[in-house]
């Protein structure tokens, strides 16, 4: 009996430990957005930007992202597309063009708003 007590309430203390824990990490999306120094760039194409896209986003196909992208580079870009094949690209043309970048993945797994 002792045993199953002393199991029992070490299982709950690791159960309560390892919840605190997940909640209280924050992504580093969230401490981008926390920080409130980025803008948020749809790479899609415009067709489904204008079906929706996130709240605030400005839609920059990736296959349009080169030298002449001019964006403020005091600033981080957020990335996204619809599967994170495309931010991926334009994730890494960014990096190449000096920018401080995070690429969100796709638009679906997204929690932010949307429009």
């Amino acid at each position: 009996m002792k045993k199953i007590l002393s199991i029992t309430i070490i299982l709950i203390t690791l159960f309560t430990i390892t919840s605190c824990t997940k909640s209280e990490t924050k992504s580093k999306l969230d401490l981008i957005i926390e920080k409130n120094n980025y803008i948020i760039v749809d790479v899609r194409t415009k067709e489904e930007y204008n079906e929706s896209h996130v709240k605030s986003s400005i839609n920059i196909p990736y296959d349009e992202i080169d030298e002449k992208t001019t964006l403020d580079k005091n600033k981080t870009i957020i990335v996204y597309c619809r599967s994170g094949d495309r931010s991926s690209k334009a994730y890494n043309t960014l990096k190449e063009l000096g920018y401080d970048v995070y690429d969100a993945g796709a638009f679906d797994k997204l929690n932010l708003e949307k429009e």
